[in-house]
């Protein structure tokens, strides 16, 4: 009985155009409805607006052009219902957005010269909304900003708030006001909502929700279970070092110690009881036990991947037509992201290397890299993956960098290619892994990197998640260097701007890059001037209401470099003479290389391992080489903005741990 019947949805749908006055939609509607001999509600007689109705709306308008905030707010509460003032978010918005209006009316129509008692009470007065009525709108980010408009001195020249200043945005929001009234304060008809089929599509869609929230529970418990087990093999690890250490100094460890360990860590595998009746003294019983109720693959039963014919492969990868291109680029890269991290995956990329599967050391004119120019939109896509995968391990990147063009190529084709495909999004996501080595960083400021970045970060909307996290995680990295701070120097404005705006931004992961490029910027002391200028600590001060505790200390961290009055160091102005070819130890295959694959093989098509096991089989030439010592990375302190170029996967993973 709650399902909405198909047959209804015709009578529901001329309803709501009706009720909401889209004459001409109707007309077309109901035609194509009689067409195809859908049911139709009969013909009720139209009533005309209510006198009354059309007298309010006039005088609200007429209020609200002329900045009388007492009368507006005066005719609001009387005219419009409170159930509709509360419940409704379009009207929510609505009212707060018309608070700001009358909040700023008199700076926009006093040329610059308000009456100080009137503004101060206007400010006063929207101070006291936000407080109260408005508060329930502190958690959305479009909001957010405007918490911070009451304390800052001089609006109209602030950049987060000068487009309240522009006649289009008060055009635009007359216009949404006077659609509000018109169809608020129409009478004569039913509302939509008291119609017996919208109730019945509510009790579906509620129905629906209720099953939601179920599956979301049992997510939920999945979540926290994992949570626990998380704490509590940290608990036992942490137990385990200092037994470790207490062995050093001569303090043996006891049979039953190793076996309440055991038992923590047994309890959600087996009964305790069981553990309990293991004889712990018998060496390697622990471990054995431990692994066998994990059941992990050892490393002994992973098998090296079949080696390959890598002469066939290039020569087919320039000469082949564009489909075979893909399915082995595709190939290729399911290779790397899909063999186990170790031995194996070491193998695959070593093979890789030797054998210059990329042409990075070949100046012939026609290289398996120019595949990036590719007129084939998938092929160009299915050459970002993979240097996007080489770029997810640090060997790959060493063999990458090794080719003094292939940068200028990955910059070319992220100013070429539509911001919305997998092909920019992987380029990017190549970029801001090449910024963990020095060499490429100086290259990448060089080339004005920074100034492009800042520019797409000004208008997020068309950013996927992953190309926000990566393009504000590759600012940070090039603004960590004293070039990058000088390069920011030179638009320091706009710069602070977008960075501030990103702070309020509703994906939190980009947080410890914003806050990371904020702290590292602000050691430049015009940079601090620029940012004091336009409020910057008023606005962190906002953010720091509505953050988590690891966000607030990061903040104070930032204000407390605003304030600084050091000038600039000299280890600041000088870090760039100290080019060093160490980089830390990141070597993370993120989920979204696999992501979204266009390419789809067809019946009797081969694909992935398969294509590569029976067309390019090769000699078994297998020669594991020794990785290169990396430098395992500097562990600061949470509290603290990031000061070390990192990579968005590889924060995520390890290092809050």
């Amino acid at each position: 009985d709650s399902i909405l019947l198909l047959h209804e949805v015709p009578v529901l749908g001329l309803l709501y155009l009706d009720f909401a006055e889209f004459e001409e939609t109707v007309k077309v509607f109901t035609k194509e409805c009689k067409i195809k001999g859908k049911p139709l509600p009969k013909p009720a007689g139209v009533s005309s607006r209510d006198l009354k109705a059309l007298s309010v709306q006039k005088d609200l308008l007429t209020a609200f052009e002329n900045g009388e905030q007492k009368v507006f707010f005066q005719l609001w509460e009387e005219h419009i219902s409170p159930s509709v003032q509360d419940d409704e978010p379009v009207a929510q918005k609505l009212e707060f957005y018309l608070h700001i209006h009358f909040a700023t009316y008199l700076l926009k129509h006093s040329m610059g010269k308000p009456d100080k008692t009137e503004l101060e009470e206007r400010i006063s007065h929207f101070k006291a909304y936000l407080e109260t009525k408005g508060a329930s709108l502190s958690q959305t980010t479009e909001f957010l900003p405007f918490y911070a408009l009451p304390f800052v001195p001089n609006p109209m020249v602030h950049p987060s708030f000068k487009e309240l200043f522009q006649d289009s945005w008060t055009l635009d929001l007359r216009t949404r006001l006077e659609k509000f009234l018109s169809l608020t304060l129409k009478a004569g008809q039913t509302p939509l909502k008291f119609h017996p089929l919208y109730k019945k599509m509510l009790q579906h869609l509620h129905q629906q929700l209720v099953e939601s929230e179920q599956r979301t529970m049992t997510y939920l418990k999945r979540f926290n279970k994992m949570q626990a087990d998380y704490h509590n093999l940290i608990g036992v690890t942490a137990e385990l070092v200092d037994s470790l250490e207490a062995t050093v100094n001569g303090k043996m460890i006891t049979p039953e110690y190793l076996q309440s360990v055991c038992v923590r860590l047994f309890s959600n595998q087996m009964r305790q009881s069981v553990a309990h009746s293991i004889d712990f003294t018998r060496p390697g019983t622990a471990s054995t036990m431990l692994r066998a109720s994990l059941g992990p693959m050892k490393m002994q039963d992973v098998p090296l991947l079949p080696s390959l014919d890598y002469e066939k492969l290039k020569k087919d990868l320039i000469t082949g037509n564009d489909r075979l291109k893909a399915f082995l680029l595709q190939a290729l890269r399911w290779r790397l992201t899909t063999s186990y991290p170790g031995e194996q995956r070491d193998t695959v990329l070593q093979a890789y290397i030797t054998n210059d599967l990329l042409d990075c050391h070949s100046s012939c004119q026609r290289s398996v890299l120019k595949l990036l120019h590719s007129k084939s939109e998938v092929v160009r896509q299915y050459m970002a993956r993979l240097i996007n995968a080489f770029a997810s391990l640090a060997e790959g990147r060493v063999y990458l960098s090794q080719n003094p063009m292939l940068l200028q190529m990955l910059e070319e084709r992220l100013k070429a290619e539509d911001k919305d495909s997998l092909t920019w999004e992987n380029v990017l996501g190549a970029l801001q892994k090449f910024s963990l080595r020095r060499a490429l960083q100086s290259a990448m400021i060089k080339d004005g990197l920074i100034f492009w970045l800042v520019d797409v970060l000004t208008d997020t909307d068309c950013l996927s998640d992953y190309t926000l996290e990566y393009s504000v995680a590759l600012l940070m990295n090039l603004c960590l260097r004293s070039a990058g701070k000088k390069m920011c120097a030179r638009i320091a404005n706009h710069v602070l701007r977008v960075l501030s705006d990103l702070l309020g931004h509703e994906n939190h992961e980009i947080q410890p890059y914003v806050n990371g490029a904020l702290y590292s910027i602000l050691a430049i002391p015009s940079i601090r001037e620029e940012a004091r200028a336009m409020g910057m600590e008023e606005i962190l001060r906002c953010f720091i209401k509505e953050g988590n505790a690891e966000m607030i200390r990061q903040i104070e961290f930032i204000i407390k470099q605003l304030n600084s009055e050091e000038p600039l160091n000299d280890s600041i102005a000088s870090d760039d003479e100290e080019e060093e070819d160490e980089e830390e130890d990141h070597d993370i295959m993120e989920a979204d290389l696999d992501k979204d694959e266009v390419l789809q093989p067809q019946l009797g098509e081969l694909a992935g391992e398969k294509l590569l096991t029976t067309e390019y089989l090769g000699i078994m030439t297998h020669t594991p080489k020794t990785k290169k010592k990396l430098f395992p990375g500097v562990h600061q302190s949470i509290d603290e903005p990031l000061q070390r170029p990192v990579t968005p996967g590889y924060h995520r993973t390890a290092y809050l741990m």
